[in-house]
Formats: C-alpha cells, sequence, structure tokens
C-alpha cells in the first residue's frame, strides 16, 4: 500500500501529463503513416501499433531502468578538427535516426501531394500491414526516449513509470482515430500535418546532436527546446487558419463579380 501514497500518485499525474504533451507529435506521426495501409485496415495497424510499442516502452524502461549507463556511454567518436566533432552514443544514434526518418517521410510525402494529379486516384500502391505496424512501433520507440528519461529523473518507482506509459498509450488509441478521421475529412490540413512533422524532425536532430556533442565547423549543435518547438507550431497553425480564411474570402469575392458580369 505504500505504493499508493499521496507523492506518487500525484508523480503518475504529472507523468501522465507529460506522455500527452510529448505524444502529440507521436500521435501526428501514427496517423498520417497509417494511411500507407490498406483502408480496412486502418484502424487496427493504428490500436495494434501503439499496444506493441506500449509494450516495448515498458521494457525498454526497465533496461534503461538498470542499465542507463550503456545508453549515455560513448560507443564511437569522429574528430575532425575544424569540420566535424562529436562523441556518439546510443541514445544520441536513436535519436538522429529518429529525426532523419521522420524529415525524410515528410519531404517524400510533401513532394508526393505536389505530384498528384487527381486528389481522387492516387496510384500509389499502399503498404503492408505489417510494415506500417513496424514503423509506428520503432518511431515511437524513438519518440519514448525523452519521456522515459524524464520520468526515471522524476521518480524511481517503476509501478508509477509503467502506469503513466499504460495511460499514455490507452489515450493515444483513443485519441488515434479522430485524429486520423479528421486528417481524412480536412485534407487540406495533411500539409500542416507534414510541415509539423518536418519541425518535429529537425527538432529531433537537434538533440541528437547535443547529446552527441556534435559541433560542424567550430559551431555546437544545441537543441531546440520545446518552448520554441510549440512556438514554431502554434504559428505554422495560426498561418493556415489565417491563409485558408484568406482564400475563401478571396473565392468568394471572384464568385460574386462572376456573378455580376
Amino acid at each position: 500500500m505504500e505504493l499508493f501514497t499521496l507523492d506518487n500518485l500525484l508523480t503518475l499525474a504529472m507523468l501522465t501529463l507529460l506522455q500527452a504533451v510529448l505524444g502529440f507529435d507521436n500521435l501526428l506521426y501514427i496517423s498520417l503513416e497509417s494511411k500507407r495501409a490498406p483502408a480496412e485496415h486502418q484502424a487496427f495497424v493504428r490500436r495494434i501499433g501503439i499496444a506493441l510499442a506500449m509494450i516495448l516502452r515498458i521494457g525498454l524502461l526497465f533496461l534503461l531502468v538498470n542499465v542507463i549507463d550503456m545508453f549515455q556511454a560513448p560507443w564511437f567518436g569522429v574528430h575532425w578538427s575544424g569540420v566535424v566533432e562529436g562523441e556518439f552514443n546510443f541514445h544520441a544514434i536513436i535519436v538522429l535516426f529518429g529525426g532523419a526518418f521522420i524529415m525524410y517521410t515528410a519531404t517524400k510525402e510533401i513532394w508526393h501531394m505536389m505530384q498528384i494529379q487527381d486528389l481522387g486516384h492516387e496510384n500509389r500502391k499502399p503498404k503492408s500491414v505489417a510494415n506500417v505496424i513496424l514503423w509506428i512501433v520503432l518511431m515511437n520507440l524513438v519518440f519514448s526516449f525523452d519521456s522515459i528519461l524524464s520520468a526515471i529523473a522524476l521518480t524511481d518507482v517503476f509501478w508509477v513509470m509503467a502506469a503513466a506509459i499504460f495511460i499514455g498509450a490507452a489515450l493515444m488509441i483513443w485519441l488515434s482515430d479522430g485524429v486520423a478521421s479528421f486528417l481524412e475529412k480536412n485534407r487540406m490540413y495533411e500539409v500542416l500535418g507534414l510541415f509539423i512533422l518536418l519541425v518535429v524532425g529537425i527538432m529531433l536532430l537537434s538533440e541528437g546532436g547535443h547529446l552527441a556533442h556534435l559541433t560542424l565547423f567550430g559551431n555546437a549543435i544545441t537543441p531546440m527546446t520545446k518552448t520554441t518547438f510549440y512556438f514554431v507550431i502554434a504559428v505554422l497553425v495560426l498561418t493556415d487558419i489565417v491563409q485558408s480564411r484568406y482564400r475563401k474570402k478571396l473565392m468568394a469575392q471572384r464568385a460574386a463579380e462572376g456573378a455580376a458580369v
């Protein structure tokens, strides 16, 4: 019963809130990636992907709690004086890979959208269910590092951290269909979502470079703060809203002018 102390319950609430805040970009990626699966399997892909990722997250949490030094110790270094220098550990490599992959995915999807001639008939072969689930699970683990390390810094009670991960995953499963449905019904926001993912990739690359103490041409890589990230996202959303309303006014004005003629 000592586990159910007020301190542990407050910590659980804080960690659950942290999971929700840090899970926004992850949920966006899951919603966009699941669209690559056959339409009839997309909801299943999202749910099973998040569920498997939750199990692996708890396993990763257990591993990090016991062998955290292995993830922080340098694996190899690059020392090209005056050009590029850094010491890479497992954590930095995972975050750098995740950032590069998300930027690649977002850029590829943006390019694909620019090439589509008929939005109602996209000639792109869907990915297999297993392939999409695999990438959702892998990228979920990439996104999980920050939240797991933050949890370890806040408490040493394993069940509290595991419970926060479970609750966070349940919330993501509950919200994933709604987010995917919104993007499907409002396809104009897909572009906004992809550019948000692009910013997420940049944030992860800067975080990975900072973890590796990377310097390029004598300039140290500094991480993008969460405050900066959410400010950029707010600007992107505000710009999209203003542009959409302005476009509607222009279309209404042109329609009125056409009717008058």
